[in-house]
Parts: structure tokens; C-alpha cells; sequence
């Protein structure tokens, strides 16, 4: 076997497989990937968009994580007078949420100068060879899944808010709809440059210029100095013990990293032999340890701003401050009585994960976002930018108020398992606020509670937002009903949704053999090479 991926789409995962069977590693086949989604999950990424991937390499112990998320624009540059920067609102059914849109709404992005110096670092093949599955796909246009095809629906108001988004996404006066061709109109010509030019299209070149030309001429606030300036982190990754493996996360720009570290941290002082899975136990206990890490983060919050990451992260993770909250979840648990609801901030739902494993071992987790888009296409390039300027929960003393050039947080968190050296689990997720949780009941499903990967993966989930155990279709009434009846706010989902997130995870079994599993709440594919 020569490597197995899991991505939101069988399209992108296809492209991995391909790069896998071509000689590539499972950089390689990542790189390629990502590429790729970009045009088959056209409803939730974006090639303007940003993202996170951690490595682990079992040949050297090495693990590293290559954040090229977003800065914020405006280096040497002046506010435009007006600004480019429109509020839309995007009804999510039981709620409604706000966004901003416009070329205002546009940070610096990331994806294209960090897929490729992740290739240049680690790659066996030429970067033009890895953009053939997207080429292929920018060039022949392909039928779009039913899940991208609905979040296009969904974000209507943001996908066809200019001619050149209408075009591609409501094609003859209708929105998109599932098996339809999308196609991207000069997006195949801008990967062909990419892959003769390199990063440097993206930094100075020729795309480059057509992004800032339209963003001088518009109200953007992206500059030269932005673009030419941005640099790929390469950083060490936070490593802790849970059961008898060892976690691998994210530092920050990741938010999410930290917290879920926190939460694993919690969990790990408990049996959850002792509380069946789905039982009305193991329910309290799920919301116990969510409420405790959204307690808790204000102080991360408080720490991250005085102090130095390390310093921050040393603090926070600190046995002795976790410990208090071990005590407390405790005598909630005592008590049977719901500890008090923290709500935290949403973040961008609009985010794409895949995982891949080679037959050497080398893993890769990798996600993506744009957050909802930015509302429209740079001219003549097919490029669509992201519009995290405009996502409100980044940025939480007011729009436009970060300094320029500084990095913007996420949740994202894509996470290695490992296991006496080995790579025990690739895992990752889309979701917003939901991929701490997502994350956290797969580990444990898998590592606690034994479950096959697909199971562990698409087993139902549960969230604590909007004061309330979010609870998805699949757990039996009669142990929600005896949470409930300890008093326990919980709110009863009838289907499976994407709102629990999408992760797509890649598995080495007890006898050493590679699986992989798509999530089924974000059209998640698996391939084999």
C-alpha cells in the first residue's frame, strides 16, 4: 500500500490517491489535494482562502506544523475612504448569523504560498505535477456533490453577490444544484501559471498584481508590502499524553489547539469505562468537560495577550491550573446538577479537512478555510479571496481594529495520534467552535471506547452551545431523557447535521494496517493507493 487519504470530497480524495500511485508522498498527496478542493468543494474553500497542516515524520520522531493562516492587511498602506465592506445575513434555520463581505473583508492570504513551500520542503514531486488533478478539474469543470451544492444555497447571498460569483454559482438564473458542472471561469489559466511561477505568483507576480489592482480600485486594504511579506510558520507542535498515546496539536494562531489540549487534559482524569457511551453519564460528562474548557478560555485569552506563546501555553496547560477544573466538572458530576453555561464566540463555519498517511508513515494533517468568501472573483483569474476581515468573532474589539501584519486566530486543529513512536490516527475537522468537540469525542470514541475508525468518526455527536447539550440524532431517548431529568438543557436534533463538524480521519490499526473515514455530515471520502 502506498498511502490512504480521507477528504471532503472524492474528487479531492482521488487527487491525493493519484499522487500516491504517481511516486509522491503523503505531502504530496496533501499539496495536491488541497489544490483540488478548491474547485470540488468550491462551496465551503476557496484558493484565497488560508489554512493549518501538521506533519509527523516516524523515520526521524520529527513533527511540525506549517501555519499559513491569514495576517491582517494594511502594512505601509492607508484605509481607503469608503471602505469595500457590505453585511450580509445568512439564516442557518434555527439561528441567523452576520457576515461581512467586500474587498475590505479580505486578509492576507496563505493557501498558495504554504501548499507550496510545504512541497518544497517535503515533497518527492515537481510542483507543476501536483496541480495536474486540479488542472484537469479547473480545465473540465466536474458535478458538484450535493453537500457543496447546498452550502451554496445556503450562502446565497454571499455566492451570487457580483456577476462574476453569479456566474459560477447561479448559472441561468438558478442557484447550483447537486450533479450540476462547476466551473470556474480562467481559473485553469492561473493554475498553469502557478505551476511554471511558484509562490512567487501569489507574492509579486502576476496574480498578485491583479489581486491588488482590483483592491486599490475597490476599497480593499491588502498591499504590496501584505503580499511580499507574508511569511509560512513553521512551528513546534504541542505534544501531551492521553491513555497510552500521545497527542500532537497545533500552537497557536490555533486557538483551537490550546483548548482542545485543555479538554483532553480534563478528560484524560477520568474513566469513561465507567460511563457506557451514549449513556446518560458519559452525556454529563461531555458537557461538563465543553463548559469547562469554555470557562476556562477567557483566561487563555488573558494569558496569550501578556505573555510569550510558550509562557502562555506553559500556564495554561499547568497541571495545577487544570486541576481546578478537574475539581469542579467533578462536583458537577457529584451533584447531577448542569454547571453553569459559558457561551464563546462562533468562528468560521465555511472549513475543509483531509488526512493523509503513506506507506512509509508519514502523516499529514491539513485544513482549509476562506470563511464564507469575500463575495467575488478578482477579475481575470479566477481566484475567489476570503473575507476573514469581516468574521466578527475574529475580531472582537471591532472590525478593522488588529494591527496590520499580525496573525489572525483560529480554531482550526489538525491533530496526530501517535502510538510508541507510530502514527496511531490523522484527524481533523470543519466546523467552527464545533471542531474542539468533534475532535475530542473521536479521540475518545476510538481510544476509549474502541470503536472501528468509521465508527468512531460517524457515531453521533453532541455540542454545548446556545446554553444547551446540542444533541444529534442517533443517542437513545431514554438516556437524553434521564439527563434531562437532572435537570440538563439539551436540545434533540432529528437527522445527523453539519453543524457537528467533518472529520475526516486516517487510522493505523492494532495489527498495523491503514483505514480511512470520511465523515458522512460533510460528504466525506476515502481512497486507497
Amino acid at each position: 500500500m502506498r498511502g490512504v487519504i480521507a477528504a471532503g470530497d472524492e474528487a479531492t480524495a482521488v487527487a491525493g490517491q493519484q499522487i500516491l500511485q504517481a511516486g509522491g508522498n503523503a505531502v504530496d498527496a496533501a499539496v495536491a489535494a488541497a489544490f483540488a478542493s478548491f474547485i470540488a468543494e468550491v462551496g465551503v474553500v476557496h484558493l484565497g482562502g488560508s489554512g493549518i497542516a501538521h506533519l509527523y515524520d516516524p523515520q526521524n520522531g520529527r513533527s511540525l506544523v506549517y501555519d499559513f493562516f491569514s495576517n491582517t492587511p494594511g502594512i505601509n498602506g492607508r484605509p481607503p475612504q469608503p471602505l469595500d465592506f457590505h453585511r450580509v445575513t445568512i439564516d442557518f434555520g434555527a439561528t441567523t448569523q452576520e457576515f461581512y463581505l467586500g474587498r475590505a473583508s479580505v486578509a492576507v492570504p496563505g493557501n498558495i504560498v504554504g501548499l507550496c513551500q510545504m512541497a518544497a520542503d517535503y515533497g518527492r514531486l515537481p510542483l507543476g505535477q501536483l496541480l495536474q488533478p486540479a488542472l484537469k478539474l479547473a480545465k473540465d469543470g466536474l458535478p458538484i456533490a450535493k453537500f457543496q451544492a447546498d452550502t451554496c444555497t445556503l450562502l446565497q447571498p454571499l455566492y451570487t453577490h457580483t456577476a462574476d460569483m453569479r456566474t459560477i454559482f447561479s448559472p441561468n438564473g438558478r442557484m447550483i444544484q447537486a450533479d450540476d458542472t462547476v466551473y470556474i471561469p480562467d481559473l485553469y489559466q492561473t493554475l498553469q501559471t502557478l505551476a511554471r511561477e511558484g509562490a512567487e505568483y501569489a507574492r509579486s507576480g502576476a496574480l498578485a498584481q491583479a489581486l491588488l489592482r482590483d483592491q486599490l480600485k475597490h476599497g480593499g486594504l491588502l498591499t504590496a508590502d501584505d503580499l511580499a511579506g507574508y511569511k509560512v510558520h513553521k512551528l513546534s507542535s504541542i505534544r501531551l499524553p492521553y491513555r497510552d498515546c500521545e497527542i500532537l496539536l497545533p500552537p497557536p494562531c490555533s486557538t483551537g489547539g490550546v483548548l482542545t489540549a485543555f479538554t483532553l487534559k480534563l478528560l484524560s482524569h477520568f474513566d469513561m469505562q465507567k460511563r457506557p457511551h451514549g449513556s446518560a453519564g458519559h452525556l454529563q460528562l461531555l458537557y461538563e468537560i465543553m463548559v469547562a474548557t469554555n470557562r476556562a478560555r477567557p483566561f487563555w485569552e488573558e494569558l496569550s495577550e501578556a505573555l510569550p506563546v510558550d509562557g502562555a501555553i506553559g500556564r495554561f496547560l499547568d497541571d495545577a491550573f487544570v486541576q481546578q477544573y478537574v475539581t469542579e466538572v467533578r462536583d458537577a458530576l457529584n451533584s447531577r446538577r448542569a454547571s453553569r453555561f459559558v457561551a464563546e464566540p462562533p468562528a468560521p463555519n465555511n472549513t475543509s479537512h483531509l488526512s493523509v498517511v503513506d506507506g512509509d508513515g508519514l502523516a499529514v494533517s491539513l485544513t482549509t478555510t476562506a470563511g464564507e468568501s469575500a463575495g467575488y472573483v478578482v477579475p481575470g483569474t479566477g481566484f475567489i479571496p476570503n473575507n476573514m476581515m469581516g468574521e466578527a468573532d475574529l475580531h472582537p474589539n471591532g472590525f478593522h481594529s488588529r494591527p496590520a501584519g499580525q496573525r489572525i486566530p483560529t480554531m482550526m486543529t489538525p491533530v496526530i495520534v501517535l502510538k510508541n513512536g507510530q502514527t496511531r490516527l490523522v484527524l481533523g475537522s470543519g466546523g467552527s467552535i464545533r471542531i474542539r468537540s468533534a475532535i475530542m469525542q473521536v479521540l475518545s470514541n476510538l481510544l476509549d471506547y474502541r470503536m472501528t475508525l468509521d465508527d468512531a468518526v460517524n457515531t453521533a455527536r453532541v455540542h454545548v452551545e446556545n446554553g444547551a447539550l446540542q444533541c444529534e440524532a442517533g443517542f437513545d431517548p431514554e438516556a437524553v431523557a434521564q439527563l434531562e431529568g437532572m435537570g440538563y438543557p439539551v436540545n434533540r436534533w432529528p437527522v445527523r447535521s453539519i453543524y457537528f463538524g467533518g472529520a475526516h480521519s486516517v487510522s493505523r490499526t492494532e495489527n498495523g494496517r491503514l483505514v480511512a473515514a470520511g465523515d458522512n455530515r460533510r460528504g466525506g471520502a476515502t481512497a486507497v493507493a
